[in-house]
């Protein structure tokens, strides 16, 4: 397993349309376990492959106390939504920011598991939340994009001058 670098907004890469995987072979199943070793030591809770500048519909989930939960949804698609929740969200790409966010309360998925299996989820509260965010950036949607544009271009300013100051 290998930590993967996590690209931070507002780079490009992320608004990357990702690629449906054709197959689950073992450069999948790895690619799945990187991710989670990267996500549990960011720390995390969600991380898209996109992130880590993969451009491939792969995401993994733990949202469990004590990791012990981990969700790994291979070109995960959302058939049903329902309701309407706000909740304060984070991002690995955009670290230290935290903004509420207006989602569907509740959210179906189907998905491909890590072993190729057709599966279905029923998910609510931050399970469902974290489901929609990280199916955005597979979509090269990021959370800042729900906010205003003032919200979001001063977040871009302060993550710009945050990377300039660690070069």
């Amino acid at each position: 397993m290998a930590l993967l670098p996590i690209l931070h907004f507002p780079d490009e890469r992320l608004r990357r349309l990702a690629e449906p995987v054709a197959a689950v072979d073992d450069e999948i199943k790895r690619l799945v376990e990187d991710m989670f070793e990267t996500m549990y030591d960011a720390p995390g809770v969600g991380l898209a492959a996109p992130q880590v500048d993969v451009s491939k519909r792969v995401i993994v989930i733990d949202v469990s106390e004590g990791r012990s939960e981990p969700l790994a949804l291979i070109n995960p698609c959302i058939t049903v939504m329902d309701g309407v929740e706000e909740m304060e969200e984070g991002c690995l790409s955009v670290p230290g920011i935290y903004e509420n966010v207006e989602r569907a309360a509740a959210v179906q998925v189907n998905y491909l598991d890590r072993d190729g299996n057709a599966c279905e989820i029923h998910a609510d509260g931050l399970l469902a939340v974290c489901l929609q965010h990280e199916i955005d950036h597979l979509d090269g949607k990021l959370f800042v994009d729900y906010l205003t544009e003032i919200k979001r271009q001063r977040i871009k300013k302060k993550m710009e001058k945050a990377r300039r100051q660690t070069l």
